[in-house]
């Protein structure tokens, strides 16, 4: 199980001071639903101010971070405001993530699996002509298919 971070280390991985004390305004319990928590996955589901909660979701293993709203931001408030309130104890253990969440994790990790797989054979090989493109991973900090990955707090 990913050790719990302390609050100063969920607040270093946002972009700006701004969205800190963002997160901040979205830590309350009473913001989140269907909040669980695994050995390597935040998600919950953000009360904002439409009709529809943004689903908001946090891979602890990078950290990567996957939310439904249009901040342009990484980590955005809604993933930070789920760590820190992660960090508090208020997100309670759950033996497997929500469907949304476990989708998103499933294509990460076979994402991963895949540039393993491709890093690992050999230049020039004869087995190149899987018919995929390699274009780049998730290495740094930066949009993916809704995805960022950013250096983790430790």
């Amino acid at each position: 199980m990913t050790e719990r971070w302390n609050r100063d280390q969920v607040l270093a991985l946002a972009p700006d001071a701004s969205s800190q004390k963002a997160a901040q305004g979205v830590s309350s319990p009473g913001k989140w639903s269907g909040a669980g928590a695994t050995a390597d996955a935040l998600w919950g589901e953000c009360r904002g101010s439409g009709s529809k909660p943004y689903l908001a979701c946090v891979d602890l293993s990078e950290p990567a971070y996957r939310c439904s709203c249009p901040s342009r931001k990484f980590p955005c408030k809604h993933a930070l405001g789920l760590l820190l309130l992660w960090s508090a104890g208020g997100v309670p253990d759950a033996a497997e993530p929500a469907d949304w969440a476990a989708e998103w994790l499933d294509r990460r990790r076979d994402r991963a699996a895949r540039t393993a797989v491709r890093a690992s054979a050999p230049a020039g090989g004869d087995d190149a002509g899987d018919g995929e493109a390699v274009t780049g991973g998730e290495a740094g900090a930066g949009r993916a298919g809704g995805t960022a990955v950013a250096a983790g707090p430790g």
